[in-house]
């Protein structure tokens, strides 16, 4: 089984390297669910990895039924994953309607030729997702990011396994949301082959001086980093 660690920083992306995961998709700001990541961390992250490093590419929070700056956008970002030698990005673009954007898609994917390419969590919003799936398959993507189209994949196990035989080894589908090392085995069962988590621990700030009278949206003397022991023991069971 190939573990996939959603890596927010340079410092989680080491981790999950260190850990014993065999990629890493590379992200920020994992509150809004992951966005793509700065250029300048995508550059170091690449040079400082030896294992498969892939990239989000989502310009921002939200949906992903995008305004043709947006494309323009996740196009730019998608050309420099190349340049700089990135195995893969992850992606989807949906219409108003929750299908699948079959043109946009095809041109992005397109592309990034010769990276491989994820489809994203998009799916698990999408319109008619077992059509969705013939249609990611024939755009040539190698896999599928899902939870099932579940809050946790844990919770779409059956619908995993429906995706799994509909699609006959034609894309791989991989698991996410919730995954950790106490339930993997349950995704193996169903014949999951890659996992995806972020194993993720909260770290204090190095600060010591707290500002007493600004309170800002989010607590600044906080952080999240994925935990080495987290993705050794689930790589350890695997």
């Amino acid at each position: 089984m190939i573990i996939e660690i959603c890596a927010n920083s340079l410092t989680s992306a080491l981790n999950a390297q260190a850990g014993g995961a065999g990629r890493v998709e590379l992200c920020s700001e994992l509150s809004l669910g992951g966005i793509t990541p700065s250029a300048g961390m995508i550059e170091l992250v690449r040079k400082k990895l030896k294992i498969d490093v892939f990239v989000l590419i989502r310009p921002r929070g939200g949906d992903f039924c995008y305004t043709s700056d947006e494309i323009e956008i996740i196009q730019k970002d998608i050309e420099f994953c190349k340049k700089v030698g990135c195995d893969g990005v992850v992606l989807g673009v949906l219409n108003p309607d929750g299908t699948i954007d079959i043109e946009i898609m095809k041109k992005l994917v397109e592309l990034a030729r010769p990276m491989q390419v994820t489809f994203h969590r998009a799916f698990d919003i999408c319109k008619n997702p077992l059509n969705a799936l013939d249609q990611i398959i024939d755009l040539g993507i190698e896999r599928i990011l899902t939870s099932g189209q579940q809050n946790l994949a844990i919770d779409g196990l059956s619908f995993l396994e429906k995706l799994i035989q509909q699609s006959q080894n034609r894309l791989i589908i991989m698991a996410g949301s919730g995954v950790n090392a106490t339930n993997f085995s349950d995704f193996q069962k169903i014949g999951i082959q890659e996992i995806h988590f972020s194993a993720k621990r909260q770290v204090n700030s190095f600060m010591f001086f707290e500002h007493s009278m600004v309170q800002l949206e989010t607590n600044p003397y906080i952080n999240w980093v994925s935990d080495i022991q987290k993705i050794k023991k689930t790589v350890d069971r695997t």
